[in-house]
């Protein structure tokens, strides 16, 4: 058997690189490719069943998509072996002997050894073995024994009971990929809209018995022929990208990750432009593709449903008047004439403001929903100009509830892109900023989500700030049409928020908003990036920048519209980029200028005071003794109880008040008061390369630093606040108790200060996947403050591990000294702000070779 299992092995080999050069060729399409794949299988494995002389009346049965018929380049081969009874010792030496000559062949086998008997119970508990037989299909052996099995199998199958599960699975399968097809880097088969989706409609469907293949749903009035040539269109499409997902991978890979995104548009032959990478092309031919899955399926399982169960089909009234156009028919909205959108196209927004007011409703019914979709080329220019329209538009988006869900339909149905025509250029259209995860339009949806759900009483707990303001926020609607228009202008040139401000001024002029509320949006949109890079970057104890950021917002009514979409900007993103780090900045901006708004005038004395009142308050109620905080605080200036609040200070004088002359480093650590990560405090003699060497420990117990606060004492000790992330700890064997690893941190962070060894060379750490891919051009800048005292370093470069001790130790080196660091990172970007001594830095060449090193090290 040897020799047979190696040139059956060869002989597969050799036809697999035939058929897949052949379609990378373009000799032959997808579906040819797929079925050859599968006859060269079945052909190796009848050869293999005979040699081995298995008794006649076993059965080799394949299963899922072998059995199907549809074999991938390097999908696994899923098979049966079917047994009349239980084997004896002689038959089990047998199948363990094919079993191994499986994996001989080099293929990835997924194989079961089961009687008809027990198959079929084993369908019974597992939906997933209940759905692979469903496609079983016969290779070699008994005819008569596969029949049986076929027989008993559809006896025992309950359509309706397989329709609940498989549509379960499916939900749940939607949630994992986050309930939708625009993800940036979408899973081809498994993503809602791939050919997951499309397989489950034809497993229910075969499964009810109502048909095996996309024309046959529709001679059965299930979808319409056109709708059956485009499912099958795309169907084909998402299976040539698989295919050549597996011959560039040379693996079974689904995803279309950003890595291999260029290179399989290139073999569809998409070129890249000055403006548009060839993978934007191909990305957005794909969404469009699984936007339109997604339509016909809804459409479809509600019409399978339809079959499957009875109910009772008595329209009702929506509204009172049962004469109304809209009636309600099993939880689902219809029109009483399904041409209503033909002769009077304004019904269309009748319908998505009904379905925001009635929350009971289902959704839209299968007719419904098809008659939409044929009717979208109704929204024209006439009917944009339409007052009614604008009117209808303006009422939906002043729902007291349902915006999300009505947006989120009208883009599903292509109705918003047409009724905003620059809204429809943003469908489907990536963001290549490493920190956004959605296209550009799911994103918009997404923001207003964020922005509904703050006036959500049940999810007042996730924002309660966001909510409470949101509460005495009249004209709240203002706020989604500002979200509509805030990336509009994405992918065009020039800057997308001067844009996109133009385009919601249009909006405004045409939906007769008053120049009051035009004035609101259009500075939304214009200066929607305002407050998180002011929040971010900027040195928010300087009442400088408070000062100039309230001269910019004007009142309080803007602040807190400013804020309240920057925090769902932000939170639209990705659900990595949000921590509360960046939450507690934003609020902090809010109140300071919130306070200089009401007309207090920022005094630094005034501030000084308020805190270390507060702080000696809180030292008071932990009973630490009336003067005992006197010699520490002799030694600290303003700016050091400016930078940081009075919890804080209160914190640091209780840590180190009797220790102020000491030798010894001295390192406290706490759990942060924003609910996430540590505060790690560091007194000790100051010294030039001490940020590096703080920056150095972090690095090596893979803790990130969300921000740092350096500060020196008037008699030379450095007095240094870190906030840093322990979600990736790695500093010891232990559990990731944030106690012990307090103890750890403080432990081991003060022995290696006190060691005073040689700064280690920064590791050359790998960039991730992503930032391999969309590499950023490293920039350095080096600005003088305005009082000349100070320089401004910022530094924009892919985010890595090391990367921050790498500009540490560079400034080290230079010996300058640090001030405050603003630790920005978003995604797989770093902007980093840090505020350094100026002293060294007055010889221009001295700054270019600076700039020079740091460039250097953030490249390596």
């Amino acid at each position: 058997m040897e020799p047979l299992a190696q040139q059956l092995k060869e002989q597969l080999k050799a036809r697999h690189q035939l058929l897949t050069a052949e379609f990378s060729q373009h000799k032959i399409k997808p579906e040819e490719l797929l079925h050859s794949l599968c006859d060269s299988v079945d052909a190796v494995l009848v050869q293999l069943w005979q040699a081995l002389e298995l008794p006649k009346e076993l059965s080799l049965i394949g299963v899922g998509g072998y059995g199907r018929g549809e074999l991938f380049p390097y999908s696994d081969v899923d098979v049966l072996v079917l047994l009349p009874c239980s084997p004896d010792e002689k038959l089990r030496l047998k199948l363990e002997l094919l079993v191994q000559h499986f994996w001989d062949l080099g293929l990835t086998f997924g194989h079961s050894i089961r009687t008809t008997s027990e198959c079929l119970q084993e369908s019974k508990a597992d939906i997933a073995v209940q759905t692979s037989l469903l496609e079983a299909r016969l290779v070699t052996g008994s005819r008569q024994l596969f029949r049986t099995l076929r027989a008993e199998y559809n006896a025992a199958m309950n359509p309706q009971d397989f329709f609940r599960a498989k549509t379960l699975e499916l939900r749940q399968r939607h949630i994992k990929y986050e309930d939708t097809p625009y993800s940036l880097e979408p899973n081809c088969k498994e993503s809602p809209g791939g050919l997951r989706d499309l397989q489950v409609i034809l497993w229910i469907a075969k499964a009810a018995g109502l048909g095996n293949s996309w024309s046959e749903l529709a001679s059965r009035g299930l979808i319409t022929k056109p709708e059956a040539r485009q499912l099958k269109r795309n169907e084909r499409a998402f299976k040539d990208i698989r295919i050549r997902l597996h011959i560039h991978a040379k693996r079974c890979e689904d995803r279309l990750v950003f890595d291999v995104q260029t290179a399989i548009a290139e073999t569809f032959g998409f070129v890249s432009t000055a403006t548009r990478r060839s993978s934007e092309y191909l990305m957005q031919r794909y969404y469009w593709a699984a936007k339109l899955v997604t339509q016909l399926n809804t459409i479809l399982l509600q019409n399978i449903e339809a079959q499957l169960f009875t109910s009772s089909s008595i329209p009702h009234a929506i509204n009172a008047d049962f004469d109304a156009e809209f009636i309600e028919i099993n939880g689902f909205i219809e029109p009483k004439n399904l041409q209503l959108f033909e002769y009077r196209p304004s019904a269309i927004f009748d319908l998505f403001l009904l379905l925001s007011q009635h929350s009971k409703l289902k959704g839209m019914s299968a007719p419904t929903m098809r008659a939409l979709w044929h009717a979208r080329f109704k929204v024209n220019g006439k009917f944009r100009r339409s007052p009614r329209n604008h009117e209808l538009f303006i009422q939906i988006l002043q729902a007291p509830q349902g915006i999300t869900r009505a947006l989120r339909g009208m883009n599903q149905m292509s109705i918003l892109g047409r009724y905003l025509p620059n809204f429809r250029r943003i469908i489907g259209q990536m963001q290549h900023d490493l920190f956004h995860v959605y296209t550009v339009d799911q994103h918009i949806l997404m923001v207003i989500r964020n922005l509904r759900r703050f006036t959500m009483p049940e999810h007042a707990h996730e924002y309660p700030f966001c909510s409470q303001l949101s509460a005495n926020f009249s004209q709240f609607w203002l706020l989604y049409v500002a979200a509509l228009f805030h990336d509009i202008a994405k992918g065009r040139k020039g800057d997308h928020s001067a844009l996109g401000e133009s385009d919601a001024k249009l909006f405004c002029h045409q939906h007769q908003i008053s120049q009051e509320q035009t004035d609101l949006i259009a500075f939304l949109v214009k200066h929607h990036l305002l407050m998180s890079q002011v929040a971010q970057k900027q040195d928010l104890s300087d009442p400088d920048v408070i000062q100039h950021f309230a001269n910019a917002v004007g009142n309080e009514r803007y602040l807190t519209a400013l804020y309240l979409l920057t925090v769902a900007d932000i939170r639209g993103t990705s659900p990595k980029v949000w921590n509360a780090w960046k939450g507690k900045l934003l609020e902090e901006l809010y109140r300071l200028t919130l306070r200089t708004l009401g007309g207090e005038t920022s005094s630094p004395d005034r501030e000084l005071k308020n805190r270390q009142n507060d702080a000696l308050a809180i030292l008071h109620l932990d009973g630490l003794s009336e003067n005992a905080h006197e010699k520490l605080w002799q030694q600290l200036d303003v700016v050091y109880f400016l930078r940081n609040d009075a919890n804080d200070i209160a914190w640091q004088t209780h840590a180190f008040f009797d220790k102020i002359n000491d030798t010894a480093p001295i390192v406290k650590c706490r759990a942060a008061s924003i609910g996430e990560g540590l505060q790690v405090a560091v007194y000790i003699k100051d010294q030039s390369d001490l940020f590096a060497r703080i920056c150095s420990y972090f690095n090596d117990q893979g803790l990130s630093i969300l921000d740092a606060k350096i500060h020196t004492t008037k008699h030379g000790y450095a007095l240094d606040t870190f906030l840093i992330s322990i979600s990736t700890f790695s500093g010891s064997t232990f559990s990731a108790d944030s106690n012990q690893i307090i103890r750890v941190i403080e432990l081991e962070l003060a022995k290696r200060l006190a060691s005073q060894a040689a700064l280690p060379m920064p590791r050359k750490n790998r960039l991730s996947r992503l930032a391999r891919t969309f590499p950023i051009v490293p920039t350095v800048e080096l600005l003088p403050d305005e009082r000349g005292q100070y320089y401004l370093l910022s530094i924009t470069a892919n985010d890595r591990t090391g990367l921050l001790y790498a500009i540490a130790r560079v400034l080290a080196n230079y010996k300058i000294n640090l001030h405050t660091a603003k630790i920005m990172t978003l995604g797989e970007r770093a902007e980093d702000v840090f505020l350094i001594d100026g002293v060294t830095l007055q010889n221009p060449r001295v700054q270019i070779q600076l700039e020079t090193d740091l460039l250097n090290a953030l490249t390596i």
